[in-house]
């Protein structure tokens, strides 16, 4: 861990390992291994942002440097840390971050401030700058930050809360967390998806549809919301029972594409994912091009449906890739 001196010098030399800036000794990237020290231990002396991100984040993209323009200003005062959610899935998991970009701030090991998505850039160089001088939305009473309604620290902890209790089968905690939080802001995407992902594990349908029209108009293509528009997607694919038959149509012949197509989605309807995966994979490995990338188009609604942390997405993308780029 590098300790600043005076003037904002590494006291110990560890180069900036982040590719955007390359030589910004206040911004680097984390890893399982070196997250409690770039970030837990680091945040006891100076505040830490963290971004969590993917190469495939459209948004990412337009965060990332912003963030990085604007820690780099500080001199030092704040740190930045970048965490590949591709190649950390557990740390994602472990913070229940739902989509991203996320960013947390963490004080004395803990996390204090927050926000999800892209936010424009004179609210990122606010953001940095309060935790620069020591007030973030924590430190301040009923002053003028009361229009967070309790803040991005207890919306983040609240929405945590919710995660948390779906995982674990407790759906009226759940919803009540989620409802919280959309009392106090309404049309919030994270609690939106939430409430949503909390019918329809109650297999509440209908209710899960209703609750998805509260989303602020301006979320229809927030990563939460698209990942429990793809869930419904899936509860509403007709069940086929005919498994066995179409396993037999498959045997006699292999290149049948459309039987695979239809045991993907029969597998899938009785909750077998990991085999509806496969053969989807199959599909794509023989003809990725059938019936106008069918095979293809289905496996990225699962995907999106577990959630880009699931450890099964990140296997099956990676399949996907080796099959595309072979």
């Amino acid at each position: 861990m590098a300790l600043i001196g005076p003037g904002g010098r590494p006291v110990t030399s560890q180069p900036a390992q982040n590719a955007a800036t390359g030589t910004s000794p206040h911004i680097k990237d984390s890893s399982l291994a070196t997250f409690a020290t770039d970030v837990l231990e680091q945040s006891r002396a100076t505040p830490v942002i963290v971004d969590f991100w993917a190469p495939w984040c459209g948004p990412c993209k337009t965060l990332g440097p912003a963030l990085e323009a604007a820690v780099y200003t500080a001199n030092g005062a704040v740190k930045l840390v970048k965490v590949n959610i591709d190649e950390n899935p557990e740390i994602a998991q472990q913070l229940s971050i739902q989509s991203i970009p996320t960013v947390y701030a963490f004080k004395n090991g803990q996390p204090v401030d927050g926000f999800m998505g892209a936010i424009p850039e004179s609210q990122i160089k606010a953001f940095v700058a309060a935790l620069a001088d020591g007030v973030g939305a924590h430190d301040h009473g009923h002053d003028d930050h009361d229009h967070h309604h309790g803040g991005p620290e207890h919306t983040v902890q609240v929405l945590a809360v919710g995660a948390e209790a779906l995982a674990a089968g407790d759906f009226a905690m759940a919803a009540q967390a989620f409802g919280h939080v959309l009392q106090d802001e309404p049309g919030h995407p994270e609690a939106v998806a939430g409430l949503a992902r909390t019918y329809i594990a109650g297999g509440e349908v209908e209710q899960a549809k209703a609750v998805l029209q509260m989303a602020k108009p301006d979320a229809a293509q927030h990563e939460a919301i698209r990942a429990v528009e793809a869930e419904l997607k899936l509860c509403e694919a007709p069940e086929s029972s005919e498994a066995a038959n179409l396993r037999a149509r498959l045997a006699s012949d292999p290149k049948d594409h459309q039987a695979r197509y239809d045991l993907a989605m029969a597998l899938d309807a009785v909750g077998d994912r990991d085999g509806a995966m496969a053969e989807l994979l199959e599909l794509i490995r023989r003809d990725r091009t059938w019936s106008e990338e069918a095979g293809r188009k289905q496996l990225v609604t699962l995907f999106e449906a577990m959630g880009f942390t699931d450890p099964r997405t990140i296997e099956a993308r990676r399949k996907l890739s080796g099959i595309l780029f072979a």
